[in-house]
């Protein structure tokens, strides 16, 4: 474990389009929430993290335009520093500032408007200039040939992608954070307009606006304050290949690896035992799956039927994103840094109706950055 704890969180709620509130005021409207939650002040505050992406935001040095408002410039300026990834990467980066043993809190903001972008565009730009981004590929298509290698290679049907939208979109209606929220039916997963084969309307994502904020603090700060610390047991990150063609998209070594040394770290010798929630970033629908195998949840090839058995209740055999998962909320960046702060409040017992049967000893939170999860963070949350 590390001596590192989240002592205050915040999220936006996620909508479609967020009119009423720029960049500014919705990082503003989370680092009043994340401190309110930590019982701190913004003078408690040494070491900011703000995660962000030019592209996402239509500006070079996207991080410019919310550093007032998270607070970096109070008493004449404290150390900001910036991430352009997932809302994990930024959490790991703070972490790593405090272990410095130069601070001893960190807030990572992290924000995003997708209402006010071309996704196809903005994620093509992902890709390599000359040999495909050309191609016209983006984060559906490329996940499209995803979703095909993993069906191909160990013989997973639409279907079983199906019962995971059914889980996490019927999650959704006890989160009142989630953007989309319904109950819904296999069939009608099957039924939706398709949109790049196998993948249908109903197995993506939406395009959301939102942002969300954590306060770190070492064990010095973390034991005196009177808010319940959610220790950070395992963290690591890990990356693979950017070419796809360099990559086995139907395994996910990065996840593997990453997974394997946060559960050394949290002192985890059986995941499927002894985490008690997981909060995994499904973009898609066939990503659930995937992932949970190179979790180690299930062998190899076996996630469809984890997705089936797993739909069956709220509880599942091992929650998997009973908030609702990105599959009901996709605000990009801040949706790594999300499935956090759903883990942290099941440690807390805080969830209010998507929270889960019995103590969590231990949460996991996963994030994920590139095309077809290239890198992954995977972090261990506990008391």
């Amino acid at each position: 474990m590390t001596d590192i704890a989240i002592v205050g969180a915040a999220q936006t709620p996620y909508q479609r389009c967020r009119d009423d509130a720029n960049f500014a005021e919705m990082i503003y409207e989370v680092t009043c929430g994340a401190l309110a939650d930590a019982g701190l002040g913004i003078s408690d505050i040494d070491n900011f993290i703000t995660v962000s992406n030019d592209f996402w935001d239509g500006r070079t040095i996207s991080s410019m335009a919310v550093q007032d408002a998270c607070g970096s410039s109070f008493e004449g300026g404290r150390n900001v520093s910036t991430v352009e990834g997932d809302g994990t990467f930024g959490l790991l980066y703070g972490m790593m500032r405090i272990l410095s043993g130069a601070y001893q809190t960190t807030l990572v903001v992290v924000h995003c408007k997708g209402s006010e972008g071309n996704m196809r565009q903005i994620t093509n730009g992902m890709f390599d200039y000359i040999y495909t981004r050309p191609l016209g590929i983006e984060a559906i298509g490329a996940a499209a040939l995803q979703a095909r290698r993993y069906m191909d290679s160990y013989n997973i049907t639409e279907e079983d992608f199906a019962h995971v939208s059914v889980k996490n979109r019927g999650n959704a209606l006890r989160n009142p954070h989630a953007q989309l929220a319904a109950e819904m039916t296999v069939e009608e997963v099957m039924a939706s307009k398709p949109i790049a084969s196998p993948l249908k309307l109903h197995d993506l994502s939406p395009i959301s606006d939102g942002a969300a904020a954590v306060i770190l603090a070492h064990r010095n700060v973390a034991d005196k304050l009177g808010r319940k610390p959610v220790w950070v047991k395992g963290i690591a990150h890990c990356s693979e290949a950017h070419f796809l063609g360099d990559r086995d998209l139907a395994e996910a070594p990065a996840l593997r690896d990453a997974s394997r040394r946060a559960y050394q770290m949290a002192g985890i010798k059986k995941p499927f035992a002894e985490i008690d929630v997981v909060e995994l970033y499904d973009a898609f629908s066939y990503m659930e799956p995937l992932w949970l195998e190179e979790l180690g949840f299930c062998p190899r090839g076996k996630g469809g039927e984890l997705a089936r058995l797993g739909a069956t209740a709220f509880d599942g055999p091992v929650p998997v994103n009973p908030s609702g998962g990105v599959l009901s909320a996709h605000a990009v960046l801040v949706a790594g840094l999300a499935r956090v702060i759903e883990a942290a409040l099941q440690v807390r017992g805080e969830a209010g109706e998507r929270q889960v049967e019995g103590p969590v000893e231990f949460a996991l939170a996963h994030g994920i950055n590139g095309p077809c999860g290239q890198s992954h963070c995977v972090v261990i949350l506990g008391e």
